[in-house]
């Protein structure tokens, strides 16, 4: 019997911007001196969405924690999506602020199997 090679990568998109209402985005990036904390804003998001955003909160100096989709978290795994989004994150946002991100991912699966 021949032997099966097997390979899934992720490729990850991401636009971040300022915060603004309405709130239905993928990511929500919460600054630790943010207007609202992360639990408001998971309530905020759930009042359109209920039940669809997880908080992951981060150690980190600058970020409290991210508002994520649940949805994306059943494609990525939460550790390698986390550590991506303050990555890139970082970058751009400062303790006062809110940031939008949002999310396109293509995950490419390829496969080569002996004949």
């Amino acid at each position: 019997m021949g032997s099966m090679e097997k390979s899934t990568k992720a490729e990850i998109h991401m636009s971040l911007s300022e915060f603004e209402m309405p709130p239905m985005q993928d990511v929500l990036i919460v600054g630790r001196k943010a207007p609202i904390g992360p639990e408001a804003a998971k309530r905020m998001v759930d009042a359109l969405s209920p039940d669809q955003y997880k908080i992951i909160k981060v150690d980190h100096p600058v970020i409290e924690a991210i508002v994520i989709r649940n949805a994306i978290l059943n494609m990525i795994p939460e550790d390698k999506l986390s550590e991506h989004i303050l990555e890139e994150g970082e970058r751009i946002v400062d303790a006062s602020m809110i940031i939008k991100v949002q999310l396109n991912i293509i995950l490419h699966v390829s496969k080569s199997i002996d004949l």
